[in-house]
């Protein structure tokens, strides 16, 4: 490959793509959910819709990646742009006239799938566009992007839907999608026709069989990491995801902007959590994981005291806000290093497929602990700090169990 400085034409032009593409795609995904909410005022509703959406991005993230290394890379990214785009325009011209829960289920399914497959070609990309001494700097501006882009959409969506409404979401949606698919027509990414043996869904069963095999026999302890994983999701990360804008807007009865300010807030603390990790490296010791994973059980508290104490709207927001920013730091150090272990762990020619077997493992519990806490709210909507304390509990004593798990890594 010939040497090219970092920013070449090609590159530049798939950065800026993201940057368009995921902030379209992160104010409709916030948008949509919170319309629903406060269209019924259902907690139940409102973990259903978003359970039944995570399912296409559980299936089509390895799909998407099996994909992305048969078919060119590009044509991928302004495919499903422009499908993007059209499902807006679907979209804003069924609202208001069709049945609001079945057409936000089926508009965010799309979304998340869509998202699911869009990933895979772009880090797929990667090592295509660049040589070897930019490809590290490549992968971390790419994933800043995708960082930056879970800090502001929400916080830019919660304003817009505050003052405006969800049409005005819609088409800025439908607007980022289209311009970055006409970006994206003028990219250049090297593809070698690969002429398939079998087809997609075999490749994909077979894959998931071999993955599946090397955890099983080879290396077990990465399989019972999962398993901790998949419980954390059901408890903890689901609990977050449905009861942030429950409590945010139903219970203390504060506006989507400050909604879409703590979502920003959570994000900040993925990216400040991966960042720590890389600037404390060696320090920390992934056979004490159970430790960080018991921190984040910790920081429910504070939560469920402020909601216990009945404390003013602002102040508890502010608990929460705080508590998810540091809770979502420690998670994401938690993740980094479960990542890094297993890339160590596993060898080159299963890497790939082992690590889209373990994210979408990881991830098969977090809908129906989306639906679960739907309810529960729906429930106990008068004691909220019942839920979170539970979720905590549960949560602590899976983060003890895990310790013997984990000093085995």
């Amino acid at each position: 490959m010939e040497q090219k400085k970092l920013f070449h034409k090609d590159f530049t032009l798939v950065v800026i793509g993201q940057i368009i593409s995921l902030f379209g795609n992160g104010i409709v995904r916030f948008a949509l959910p919170l319309f629903l909410l406060n269209q019924t005022g259902s907690a139940s509703l409102f973990g259903i819709v978003t359970a039944l959406s995570f399912v296409p991005m559980i299936i089509l993230t390895p799909l998407g990646g099996i994909i992305a290394d048969r078919v060119n890379k590009r044509n991928i990214m302004v495919t499903l742009d422009f499908l993007t785009a059209a499902l807006m325009l679907v979209l804003y011209l069924m609202l208001g006239k069709v049945d609001l829960v079945s057409l936000l289920i089926i508009t965010l399914m799309f979304l998340y799938g869509i998202q699911g497959a869009y990933q895979p070609a772009v880090q797929a990309s990667m090592p295509l566009l660049q040589g070897k001494e930019h490809l590290l700097s490549a992968n971390a501006i790419i994933n800043q992007v995708n960082a930056l882009s879970g800090i502001i959409a929400p916080i830019l969506g919660g304003v817009l839907f505050g003052l405006w409404g969800i049409t005005p979401i819609v088409l800025v949606g439908g607007i980022c999608f289209f311009v970055s698919a006409v970006m994206e027509l003028f990219i250049k990414i090297p593809h070698t026709r690969i002429k398939a043996k079998q087809g997609v869904f075999n490749i994909v069963k077979q894959d998931f069989y071999d993955s599946f095999l090397f955890m099983r026999k080879d290396k077990p302890v990465i399989l019972k990491s999962i398993g901790i994983i998949c419980a954390f999701n059901l408890f903890l990360s689901s609990m977050l995801i449905v009861s942030m804008p429950v409590l945010i807007t139903l219970t203390l009865g504060l506006s989507d902007q400050l909604y879409g300010l703590s979502q920003g807030a959570l994000a900040a603390g993925g990216l400040v959590g991966g960042i720590l990790t890389g600037v404390l490296g060696k320090k920390l010791n992934i056979k004490k994981l159970h430790l960080l994973l018991l921190i984040t059980a910790g920081l429910l508290l504070p939560i469920a005291a402020t909601l216990w104490l009945n404390l003013p709207p602002l102040i508890s927001y502010f608990v929460i806000s705080a508590s998810c920013f540091f809770l979502m730091c420690v998670a994401t150090m938690v993740t980094v290093q479960m990542l890094t272990f297993i890339q160590g762990e596993t060898p080159t020619q299963l890497t790939g497929k082992v690590l889209s077997c373990v994210m979408a493992l990881s991830m098969c519990a977090q809908p129906l602990g989306q639906a679960i806490y739907g309810f529960l709210f729906d429930a106990f909507g008068a004691a909220p700090y019942f839920i979170v304390i539970g979720a905590a509990v549960s949560s602590g004593c899976i983060a003890l169990f895990s310790k013997n798990i984990f000093k085995n890594l």
